[in-house]
């Protein structure tokens, strides 16, 4: 058994794809639109070499609510402090801050929780991170 990719759908496209992008540096590794069955897929990753991410838009209006009981994508950064303050700068909230300099969650615009984790073992404790409260549900 190999793994090939996970998928989240998506209500919109240019704002995922902004996100995934632009603000954490994924690349587009392919994409396919169905006109017969009314789809998009793009397959996104940290690099062309990872597996891929796939997220599907359906281009007629549907509501996803819960995230069809999606729990998170997790993705390990090789510095925590430093990728959650890039983050930040591009205006993405820390919903639940690397406090412990081992993990972090944010959430996509289709509020599907990302979970980065730090590579190795913990980094050591550091502000303004340690005494940041949570910032939403994650």
């Amino acid at each position: 058994m190999k793994y090939l990719h996970t998928m989240i759908r998506v209500r919109d496209l240019d704002a995922t794809l902004d996100f995934f992008i632009n603000k954490l540096g994924f690349v587009e590794q392919r994409r396919k639109d169905s006109e017969a069955g009314r789809f998009t897929l793009v397959f996104l990753a940290p690099t062309p070499d990872d597996p891929p991410l796939e997220l599907t838009y359906n281009w007629d209006p549907e509501a996803y609510g819960g995230g069809r009981n999606f729990g998170h994508v997790a993705y390990s950064v090789e510095n925590i402090y430093d990728y959650c303050a890039k983050l930040q700068e591009s205006g993405i909230p820390i919903l639940r801050p690397p406090r412990d300099g081992k993990m972090a969650f944010i959430r996509t615009p289709d509020e599907i929780s990302i979970e980065l984790l730090q590579e190795g073992e913990a980094l050591p404790p550091q502000e303004p991170w340690t005494s940041l409260p949570n910032q939403g549900e994650w």
